[in-house]
């Protein structure tokens, strides 16, 4: 299996095919990432591979899984992550084929 692309590689492979240098491609990548963050409560949506979203759950019951006790779950805040129907698409199409 192929070693999953890190910051530096990613950082890389963008400076090279932008012809930037690689310091720059980072703070590319340091940018997009403090933005996405800062936006993340008004939804952040990167084209072609998805959205950051802040989303609210509510309060509920649960069960302690070993003792089967009822428990109450309070309401909080999460960050979701939507991949975009273009990033399945084009991913489940090439990982058919193997």
């Amino acid at each position: 299996m192929a070693k999953p692309m890190t910051k530096s590689r990613i950082a890389e492979h963008l400076a090279e095919n932008a012809e930037i240098k690689k310091s720059q491609a980072v703070t590319v990548l340091n940018e997009l990432a403090a933005l996405a963050y800062k936006e993340a409560k008004n939804t952040f949506t990167l084209p072609g591979i998805g959205k950051i979203a802040l989303v609210k759950r509510k309060a509920r019951t649960g069960r302690n899984p070993r003792t089967g006790e009822k428990i109450k779950i309070p309401a909080r805040k999460a960050v979701k992550f939507r991949v975009a129907k273009a990033a399945k698409d084009a991913i489940l199409v090439k990982n058919s084929s193997k």
